[in-house]
């Protein structure tokens, strides 16, 4: 690869833009802009890779924000904080506990930028919680025609709902304003159950917990659940052991995940013995640490993803209908299956936008096919009228996706208004959003 090749995480999209810029400032990113004007170049920026789609590739200019990192303002008393966009979450989370605050809601991954993260809809988990985006209260753009804008629910609305989740198309993000909390403890209750058991008790189960999901390992009939609630007052923190969580996390989660991936890439006919080893090897385990600690857990097997966004309740028949389809194909499925769920938002391209959600995310190890698998799940969210998340694999265009986002035609036309010759444009916001 050249100096200026770019590769994501899931090594399946790659960028060989015309150069690459990396702003050390708002002044900096200006003079990015203006540039590319003059050279009649289109200009996107790319975070840290998490996304499985060609959300981030151009052919013009490549904006890096490694050199927009860190907290630029912390007011602990209100939770407010302003971070640089280029912050990966694993340092902003480092950073806000050293303040004393937390994040209201993570993923189970923090490699990702918080202004690609927010972009592209990421998300954890919660009945009663929204994704990353919804933390947000206020953002600070480069606009197409050079100009610096602040937008939030109150100076500039309809730019705001458009571009907190706005796919790089609105404008390059170089801060991002947080309502943060006091920072506060999660236990973490982790343990196997049968899958019928989770699907008949789904809605008691993502009810009952401030925070819960669950994998499903195909082939068997075992899911590991996962509950993360914040413990009683005055409970004191019981970090899971150093050495076990080796062993758990990176030893059997990635280490051995990783030889059982290969293997099975080259011989699928074993993968539902696979399976069922490690269903059956699954045990129970609780601990209480820090919130960014309980939420993450680290991802060092690469593979691909598609992720759809379904009305919550829609999610167990969207769960049996993939099951179903396995069975019926015969098709061998390596990876666990994962279920999450969020409360409503009023962000526009927001994948939980006005109403109750559930996701279903499904992968592919990077060195097997996936294709026939991603098009039937993609076909069965389809039918209850699911919405791809922005940065997963998936198929759709403009007019399909007009029809599942209530505010498209209002994003559309917040997006004529700041960006009318596209410069913030590649060939995914073309499909996703129209020329």
């Amino acid at each position: 690869m050249t100096a200026r090749t770019w590769e994501n995480w899931g090594r399946n999209q790659r960028a060989d833009p015309a150069r690459v810029e990396r702003p050390d400032s708002v002044e900096a990113a200006v003079g990015v802009i203006a540039r590319a004007r003059a050279d009649g170049l289109r200009v996107k920026p790319v975070g840290s890779g998490h996304s499985f789609t060609d959300v981030a590739i151009t052919e013009g200019v490549e904006v890096r924000l490694d050199r927009l990192t860190g907290v630029l303002v912390s007011v602990v008393a209100t939770g407010l904080v302003t971070v640089a966009a280029g912050t990966p979450l694993h340092q902003l989370n480092a950073e806000l506990e050293q303040r004393g605050l937390s994040m209201s809601n993570l993923g189970d991954i923090d490699r990702q930028t918080i202004s690609g993260a927010i972009a592209t809809g990421t998300h954890g988990t919660g009945a009663r919680l929204g994704g990353l985006a919804t933390q947000v209260r206020g953002l600070e753009l480069v606009l197409a025609d050079g100009s610096v804008v602040s937008c939030s629910v109150s100076e500039q609305p309809e730019l705001f709902a458009a571009a907190v989740v706005g796919l790089g198309a609105f404008g390059l993000v170089t801060a991002v304003t947080l309502q943060c909390e006091p920072v506060f403890r999660l236990t973490a209750v982790e343990a196997p159950m049968p899958l019928e058991d989770v699907l008949a008790d789904f809605d008691g189960l993502a009810d009952g917990n401030e925070h819960f999901e669950f994998y499903w390992f195909p082939h068997t009939d075992v899911a590991l659940t996962k509950r993360n609630n914040r413990p009683v007052a005055g409970a004191a923190a019981s970090p899971y052991p150093s050495w076990r969580a080796w062993v758990d996390d990176e030893l059997l989660s990635n280490g051995a995940f990783e030889t059982t991936q290969r293997l099975a890439a080259w011989a699928p006919s074993v993968i539902p013995r696979l399976n069922r080893l490690a269903a059956g090897a699954l045990s129970a385990r609780t601990f209480t640490d820090v919130s960014h600690r309980v939420f993450v857990s680290p991802r060092r097997v690469r593979f691909r993803e598609m992720e759809y966004a379904v009305p919550r309740a829609a999610i167990v028949d969207v769960v049996r209908g993939i099951r179903d389809w396995i069975d019926r194909s015969g098709a061998r499925i390596s990876f666990p299956i994962e279920v999450r769920v969020a409360a409503p938002d009023d962000l526009w391209l927001s994948t939980a936008s006005g109403r109750d959600t559930a996701y279903v995310a499904v992968h592919s190890y990077y060195r097997t096919p996936y294709q026939p698998y991603f098009d039937a799940v993609e076909a069965i969210a389809s039918d209850v009228g699911g919405r791809p998340h922005w940065g997963k694999l998936h198929h759709l265009g403009a007019q399909q996706l007009r029809a599942r986002y209530p505010r498209f035609d209002d994003v559309l036309a917040v997006r004529d208004r700041v960006d009318p010759d596209r410069v913030f444009a590649n060939a995914y916001t073309q499909r996703v959003l129209g020329p």
